[in-house]
């Protein structure tokens, strides 16, 4: 028998060495450069095996593993594509363990749900229409570097995952961060560059045509921009091309047979000859009330399938369906044939606009903004450094002082629907407008504020985040905030006919050309240039030209909106409101930070109390900044005359009022300042001389003093009371003869 003791020794030995021999496994790696030289490699065939399709991108130290999983059989009923995105960041992937009462990763933060949108916008269009097994697409980023960003490589993660599927899938696509930095674009810059960039966009497309793009500009050129989506579109075609290469590899390159729609073409036909004329007439009326419109539309459906026998063999689902269709032929047709939209506008046509600002009372600022049925109600509140958002992620820790936050109710579409909390829609929303409108704010130095904007839709017929974008911009400037310039938005589409040639641009989309069009173009900017984009294309073949004119055409359309806002406020008011608190700055020398500070903030704390004023004190570049807010003017004096008196440095020659703190046989100590005691002697108080110190001064006593010394060894200071005092004639001058 082996010893217990021997037979532990042989187990460790043996059986606990680390084995990298993986057996059974078909591991195939790919790879393709960026233009500076930078690698990106693919590998499949190691993690997540029972997935349909998996895969681990890296960059650098960045690796991200994207699994993709669809059910064979449809969801019944369904007649669109149930597909789930789901970005989320480990925390140990940069070595970090996440905040919060659980130390868990959970729900997902707003920065991981825009990444899981970025990825969503991009793919989505890529199923086939009739594909309606619920899929579902998961990103995890289990190793995290700065130097490579992980919000531009996911799609790319993604497409391959489900290249390498046999999910049915039109791609491949990819997505990159294309950046100007100092005059040169830079594809999937390291963070240290992005945040010099005066262009950060994120592209998506395929080899052929560029399907999504997400960013924001300093006030750049509609030309620069164009540039920027060519540079970027360059560096997805090489790879795209990678993933045709690992499909190949991997031997996916036939996908699944499916059949989950039941299809009845002569009932299509039918359908068509008999209702497409009635719904043509009905959209050729050019009816601006949606409500109206859509009551004529559904008039139609109603009437037809009350026409049909009671023992009728039609599919009343199937006749549902091939109704939208005509009726999306139909608005389309108008617009292409005769050159007007629904509700009668021509194509580069803005519906009214109404604005109005300072319409609430309480709020720091506030602004109503509507465009023909969409309507924005925001609000500004200025709040201090204590209002700041904390930020925990994996790869972003931090505070944040500018918010803006979008809401959605149902009544905005006359709709019942429960409050849930914000969904993806309105992160997604909110974002952009907090894109647009960030450009402008003033810089940090010259803006001691956390700044907070709600934006409540209270109507809703297309372009709300834009409407969010105009109403914002007003509501700072109500506020009082000095921005650089105020900012519109449009959201633009476009209606096209691949065997025509035909197509039309449209400015200010309503809801419905959202649904039945090809393009959703989203551009906010100043009259100097663009601050921010979002652009969703459901369309092939979108050349630059095109995207040029719509780029051009949306500056004519930002501009006219601008000159409306400017009938409301041309500029910020001189001055924030009367209950908006005031704030004021002021730089100490770093070692003075614990003398205001006090002993466990004592100090402090009793200057916020007795003063009313918010303190809130950091060192930043080697020296002490101080913010100081306050509701009127008198708190804010009163705070501002207490903090200095105790970072003053005191000065010789100066006067003091100072109290008695103690009385010692040789002198006094006297308070000449918060927390600065100095030694006045006996023979500094008269100028008569004083043989004690009994009687002359009391404990709390206030007397002026003169700072005649500072001890350059100990620091020590030396006060004189007497030098303040007219000097007594000495006696032999008193008892000199007057002249005379």
């Amino acid at each position: 028998m082996v010893p217990f003791f021997t037979f532990i020794r042989l187990f460790t030995a043996d059986h606990l060495k680390p084995r990298h021999t993986i057996m059974n496994m078909n591991i195939i790696t790919k790879s393709c450069q960026l233009p500076d030289g930078r690698e990106i490699t693919i590998e499949t065939g190691k993690l997540a095996r029972q997935a349909d399709g998996s895969v681990v991108l890296r960059m650098g130290n960045t690796m991200i593993l994207a699994t993709v999983v669809s059910n064979l059989d449809p969801v019944e009923g369904a007649d669109f594509l149930p597909l789930s995105v789901d970005y989320q960041e480990k925390f140990a992937s940069t070595g970090k363990i996440p905040g919060g009462f659980l130390k868990r990763e959970s729900r997902l933060s707003d920065y991981e749900i825009l990444i899981s949108r970025l990825v969503d916008r991009a793919i989505r269009p890529l199923f086939p229409d009739d594909y309606h097994s619920e899929t579902q697409v998961n990103i995890q980023l289990i190793s995290g570097d700065h130097t490579a960003l992980p919000d531009a490589l996911a799609a790319f993660a993604a497409s391959a995952a489900l290249s390498v599927s046999d999910i049915p899938f039109q791609g491949p696509i990819s997505e990159v961060r294309v950046a100007r930095v100092d005059g040169q674009f830079v594809i999937n810059p390291p963070l240290e560059q992005k945040e010099k960039a005066d262009i950060d966009l994120i592209v998506a497309a395929s080899l052929d045509n560029i399907l999504m793009v997400e960013g924001e500009c300093k006030e750049v050129s509609e030309a620069d921009m164009l540039e920027a989506l060519k540079v970027a579109h360059e560096a997805i075609k090489v790879q795209c091309h990678l993933q045709i290469e690992l499909t190949k590899a991997v031997g996916k390159t036939v996908k699944r047979t499916y059949e989950h729609e039941v299809k009845d073409e002569t009932l299509r036909q039918q359908l068509h000859a008999q209702l497409y004329p009635k719904v043509y007439e009905v959209a050729g009326r050019q009816i601006a009330n949606k409500a109206m419109r859509s009551e004529l539309f559904g008039k139609i459906l109603e009437e037809y399938m009350a026409s049909l026998p009671a023992d009728t063999t039609i599919s009343k689902d199937l006749v549902k369906k091939y109704y939208k269709e005509i009726q999306k032929k139909a608005c389309r047709d108008l617009v292409l044939n005769q050159g007007v939209r629904l509700d009668g506008r021509k194509t580069t046509e803005i519906r009214p606009i109404w604005t109005e600002v300072n319409y609430l009372p309480s709020p720091h600022g506030s602004a109503i903004f509507t465009r023909g049925e969409t309507q924005s109600l925001s609000t500004v509140t200025l709040g201090t450094k204590l209002d700041d958002q904390l930020i925990d992620g994996a790869m972003f820790s931090g505070t944040n002082k500018f918010m803006l936050h979008y809401n959605f109710p149902g009544f905005s579409t006359g709709e019942v629907r429960p409050n849930r909390g914000p969904g993806r829609r309105e992160v997604g929303h909110g974002n952009l407008a907090w894109r647009a409108l960030k450009q402008v704010l003033p810089a940090e130095a010259d803006n001691p504020y956390t700044i907070r904007i709600v934006s409540d839709i209270l109507e809703s017929n297309g372009s709300s985040s834009m409407a969010t974008v105009c109403a914002g911009s007003l509501a700072l400037m109500d506020a009082g905030v000095q921005i650089k310039g105020a900012v519109s938005g449009i959201a633009m589409g476009m209606i096209s006919d691949s065997a025509t040639g035909k197509y039309a641009i449209l400015s200010d989309i309503l809801g419905d050309e959202d649904h039945l069009g090809d393009m959703d173009f989203k551009v906010t900017g100043t009259e100097k240039g663009i601050t921010a984009c979002q652009m969703d294309l459901k369309v092939d073949g979108l050349t630059y030209d095109v995207l040029f004119q719509a780029l051009n055409q949306a500056r004519e359309g930002r501009m006219f909106i601008l000159n409306e806002m400017n009938k409301t406020i041309q500029k910020p008011n001189p001055d924030l409101k009367p209950n908006a608190p005031r704030a004021i700055t002021i730089t100490i020398d770093k070692e003075m930070i614990g003398a205001l500070i006090g002993p466990g903030g004592k100090v402090v704390q009793d200057i916020q109390k007795t003063t009313g004023a918010t303190i809130v004190i950091e060192e930043v570049g080697g020296k002490g900044i101080v913010n100081i807010f306050a509701t009127n003017q008198g708190v804010m004096d009163a705070a501002v005359k207490r903090v200095k008196a105790i970072v003053a440095v005191p000065e010789v020659g100066e006067v003091y009022e100072g109290t008695v703190k103690s009385i010692m046989p040789f002198g006094a100590f006297v308070e000449f300042m918060p927390g600065k005691d100095g030694l006045l002697h006996i023979s500094e108080i008269k100028w008569e001389r004083l043989e004690t110190m009994d009687g002359v001064l009391e404990v709390g006593e206030q007397i002026k003093v003169k700072l005649v010394e500072v001890d350059k060894k100990t620091g020590k200071f030396r006060l004189s009371r007497k030098v303040l005092i007219p000097r007594p004639p000495r006696k032999e001058e008193a008892e000199a003869p007057k002249a005379g």
